[in-house]
């Protein structure tokens, strides 16, 4: 009995599915780990050395592949737009890891996450891109998760820490929606993401030398492993969305939450508020409203 045509295409649709789901939860869970090794080694470094330390991995990590493709990779016309995107993406990273290190992990990773509620924004205001009504709905679901997680008529929730994350999910989606308008110019990925972790380093090296504090001889291995599974976790995320749509497998970029919420609880006992988890079922919804439409 001979397989149709239709039916070898609708199997192997499914195995890319069910590849790409794996791909993505697997760097979800990579990046998680990698947020819980920066809260952990915030008690002894500064933010400002883990982020420097973090980009000299990912730089070291990209030597090779720069290599073995030639100068001709280096060439660019729009010095701007990679010296933009490397500021503001550092910009984010600060606030990204220092949320992490002043907040519950849950929370940190979910005010993360609503950095593609800020996109649509960015995009119509600077490249007038127009937003259809599930785009508006999912940004009112979206913000009002928000809401919820910031509290921001509770004293003792609504901290400078939160305030910070959003800023720095806010910087984050600047810094995609930069990379869009740099589409525009034909740059090829590797470029863009070789001059981000060059001007990312160069920045992040003198804050860090005047932050400098000592570094326990342990904490090397694990600033190490910081930069490996951060480096994997993006390597895995890029593999999912080259396998699949993103509107078919995004929804497991959530599964975040999940692993901030079992590490925050296991190693730092942080038990999430009936209001996180309900800001949390939100910003889900609103991220759902988009990858559907």
């Amino acid at each position: 009995m001979t397989t149709s045509p239709l039916t070898a295409t609708v199997t192997d649709s499914r195995s890319a599915l069910r590849q790409a789901a794996l791909f993505l939860i697997l760097g979800e869970a990579l990046l998680a780990i990698m947020g819980a090794l920066i809260k952990l080694v915030s008690d002894e470094l500064s933010t400002e050395q883990i982020v420097f330390f973090r980009n000299l991995a990912g730089l070291i990590i990209l030597l090779p592949m720069i290599l073995r493709q030639g100068p001709a990779l280096l060439h660019t016309r729009v010095w701007h737009w990679h010296l933009m995107r490397g500021l503001v993406g550092v910009s984010a990273m600060y606030c990204y890891f220092w949320a992490i290190a002043n907040m519950p992990l849950t929370e940190a990773f979910l005010v993360k996450l609503s950095s593609p509620l800020f996109m649509p924004l960015i995009a119509w205001l600077w490249l007038s891109e127009s937003s259809g009504k599930h785009s508006l709905l999912a940004l009112l679901v979206g913000f009002t998760g928000v809401a919820f997680i910031l509290r921001p008529g509770d004293d003792s929730a609504f901290t400078l820490a939160a305030l910070i994350g959003l800023l720095g999910a806010l910087l984050a989606a600047l810094a995609k929606v930069t990379i869009r308008r740099m589409s525009a110019t034909q740059e090829p990925s590797q470029r863009i993401v070789f001059y981000f972790a060059v001007i990312a380093a160069a920045i992040s090296l003198p804050a860090a030398l005047l932050n400098w504090q000592p570094v326990p001889t342990h904490y090397w291995l694990l600033l190490l492993l910081i930069g490996c599974v951060a480096t994997l976790g993006q390597l895995a995320l890029t593999r999912a969305y080259k396998t699949a749509p993103t509107g078919s497998v995004g929804v497991y970029a959530y599964s975040a939450v999940v692993y901030g919420a079992l590490m925050g609880w296991m190693f730092w006992g942080e038990i999430p508020a009936w209001s996180t988890w309900v800001g949390a079922a939100l910003i889900v919804t609103s991220g759902v409203i988009n990858l559907r439409k």
